[in-house]
């Protein structure tokens, strides 16, 4: 059985160690994170997905700015190398999308495989930025609420209005 909760403070050397196993190392250079430092989380939006106390997957969400307009950026998402093709990334991508669009939040951006997050109804921004050396084709985006995207571009900033997490 299943169990996705929110992530603690008392999670984050666990979660930390899942991201470092999934990904390569080097990972915290990339541009998505300079957007993410010194900004803390969307705490409500950062969850694992549990089997019998043991983490599985974990999804983080980060507020950003894009023409000053509130945006979610997605990730990291990762499952365990154990549970990979099992759809534990994709179902705790949906119940994090849902929680977000319950929250209020009303687009979402992401770096990622087009092919592969098209799935959840992702697909390329043209005009939004990440900072480099980011490839445009890899910047996507969703909308929780109709025309959320509709004429919102330009440079993805760190929203530095963010409130601390508890």
């Amino acid at each position: 059985m299943y169990q996705i909760c929110p992530e603690t403070s008392a999670d984050a050397p666990e979660v930390e160690a899942l991201y470092d196993l999934c990904f390569a190392p080097g990972r915290t250079a990339l541009s998505s994170y300079r957007l993410r430092d010194g900004v803390p989380p969307v705490a409500d939006l950062c969850l694992l997905l549990r089997q019998s106390d043991v983490l599985m997957a974990a999804i983080r969400h980060w507020p950003v700015r894009v023409a000053d307009k509130p945006v979610l950026l997605l990730g990291p998402i990762a499952v365990h190398p154990t549970a990979q093709g099992e759809g534990l990334g994709g179902l705790l991508m949906r119940d994090s999308l849902s929680r977000a669009r319950d929250l209020g939040w009303s687009r979402v951006l992401l770096v990622g495989d087009a092919p592969y997050y098209s799935r959840f109804g992702f697909s390329r921004l043209d005009g939004v930025e990440m900072p480099p050396p980011t490839n445009p084709d890899r910047v996507l985006g969703l909308e929780l609420q109709p025309g959320a995207w509709v004429d919102v571009t330009g440079e993805v900033m760190r929203d530095l209005s963010a409130q601390p997490r508890p």
